[in-house]
Formats: structure tokens, C-alpha cells, sequence
């Protein structure tokens, strides 16, 4: 029977490290490309679907969580030194 080995301290900040660096770069274009279509829509006056409202308001809601998901990373961090 092979026994899982827990990911190390380090192990856990690396992997969260380059997912950070991921998701900036992510973030980044995903904010252009909604700020390009916010200028787009405005300029029109046409009806919408809900389903960008509904995407959004949960991108938001998992943007929050992840932010204080990474305040917990932080502060946990603070006090191991």
C-alpha cells in the first residue's frame, strides 16, 4: 500500500506562487477584453443577456473568496516568522 506524502511548506507556496503568476497574467487580459466590452455595450443600447450578470456577480463572489483566502497565506505566514 503506498502511503500519499503531504506537499511540504515549500512545496505548497511554489505551486501557489506560479498559480499566482498565472492568474495575474489571466486576470490582466480578462480585464482588458471586460473593459473593451463594457466600452462596446455602453455604446449601444440593446438589450443584454442575464447570464453575463449572473457570471459576473460569481466571478466577483470567487475573487473575494480567493482574496481572502490569500490574506489567510499571508497572515499564517507572518506568524511562522
Amino acid at each position: 500500500m503506498t502511503t500519499k506524502e503531504e506537499p511540504t511548506v515549500e512545496q505548497s507556496l511554489e505551486v501557489l506562487s506560479e498559480a499566482l503568476g498565472k492568474a495575474s497574467v489571466d486576470l490582466c487580459a480578462v480585464r482588458a477584453a471586460v473593459d473593451l466590452a463594457r466600452v462596446d455595450m455602453s455604446s449601444h443600447n440593446g438589450s443584454h443577456t442575464r447570464a453575463i450578470v449572473r457570471d459576473a456577480e460569481r466571478a466577483v463572489t470567487h475573487l473575494r473568496e480567493a482574496e481572502e483566502s490569500l490574506k489567510d497565506v499571508l497572515k499564517d505566514i507572518a506568524e511562522a516568522n
